[in-house]
């Protein structure tokens, strides 16, 4: 039976399956998760354990010997992401509060939106990109997990979080970067990790939620999948090409939403326990936007990729024509 490559057919489905799975058993038939033991150690409470693993192995992808163009690329992109995701839930916040609007909270919106999906990114890197754009992904993985977004809803106000819970959420990243760097196999094996880890991150989250928060997220969940792939897709697409002076399809690129941003509200929820009421819908929600991203973003890269062709086939006719070299 072919479970990997069945999951790996849907959107973000190595996280997001599971994560439907542990919910359908926590709905019908919870006391399974909570006969004790190292089951519900691994498959109910482990979150704290399996989010710190995550940020471990995500800290050791970043290579400190990228530089030049691609961390040119890849900071410009992280900065656009970061900051569009974090004026769109601060200005939600200032609005409406810590509720937000239309089901959706600046808890997810921030979550969803200053995160992107790095296995797709590089996917159309090496599609549409050259070299250097598949370089990029060392710096946009700095955007992989919660401590920017925890950065973000302390900075801005919306969740009190202790500067130790910040320190405590880069530990992994620092400690896993420092090994990647210090040996390649230790990068590779730590690398490796994050793939083995997705589904059972997943799982858990599952476990702690209910279909009935699925359901709810429906609408709303949608919604912030189309708000990601418009602010940091196609507006960050335009804002990229006119930075690079040429269309860059790669701006487009990185409106995704990560599918380990799923684990971000409740990574805020263990920091403050204010956003708690909050986390089970964003977690929800942020699931249905990592679905909608990962099927709308390639989709729209390819068309702004076939677009600036088109432009550049145009430009190079009209030099022709006026025997312009």
């Amino acid at each position: 039976m072919k479970l990997v490559k069945t999951m790996k057919k849907f959107p973000g489905g190595m996280m997001v399956i599971p994560l439907l799975l542990g919910c359908i058993i926590n709905t019908t038939i919870p006391q399974v998760l909570t006969i004790g033991g190292f089951t519900t150690g691994l498959f109910k409470g482990g979150t704290a354990t399996l989010v710190g693993l995550f940020i471990l192995c995500s800290g050791a992808t970043i290579n400190l010997k990228e530089a030049g163009e691609p961390l040119y690329k890849g900071a410009i992109l992280t900065i656009l992401k970061y900051a569009i995701g974090v004026a769109i839930g601060w200005g939600i916040s200032l609005a409406f509060g810590p509720a937000g609007i239309l089901g959706l909270t600046p808890l997810a919106i921030i979550a969803a939106v200053t995160n992107s999906n790095g296995a797709i990114y590089t996917a159309l890197a090496k599609e549409f990109g050259d070299k250097t754009d598949v370089g990029a992904i060392a710096i946009l993985s700095l955007n992989d997990g919660p401590f920017l977004t925890m950065i973000a809803l302390g900075a801005t106000g919306i969740a009190e979080i202790p500067i130790i819970a910040l320190v405590a959420a880069i530990v992994p990243l620092i400690i896993g970067f420092i090994l990647g760097n210090l040996d390649e196999d230790f990068r590779k094996l730590l690398s490796d990790g994050l793939n083995m880890l997705l589904p059972f991150n997943g799982f858990v989250l599952g476990a702690n939620m209910s279909l009935l928060t699925i359901a709810k997220a429906g609408f709303s969940g949608i919604l912030l999948g189309f708000i990601t792939v418009m602010f940091t897709g196609v507006l960050t697409y335009y804002i990229y090409s006119f930075i690079r002076r040429k269309p860059d399809p790669m701006g487009m690129a990185v409106g995704t939403c990560a599918g380990n941003a799923v684990a971000t509200p409740a990574s805020v929820a263990l920091a403050d326990p204010a956003m708690a009421q909050y986390a089970p819908a964003a977690t929800a929600q942020v699931a249905a936007a990592v679905v909608v991203t990962a099927i709308c973003t390639p989709l729209l890269t390819g068309f702004f990729h076939k677009q600036a062709q088109k432009k550049i086939a145009k430009i190079e006719r009209t030099k022709l024509e006026n025997g312009i070299e």
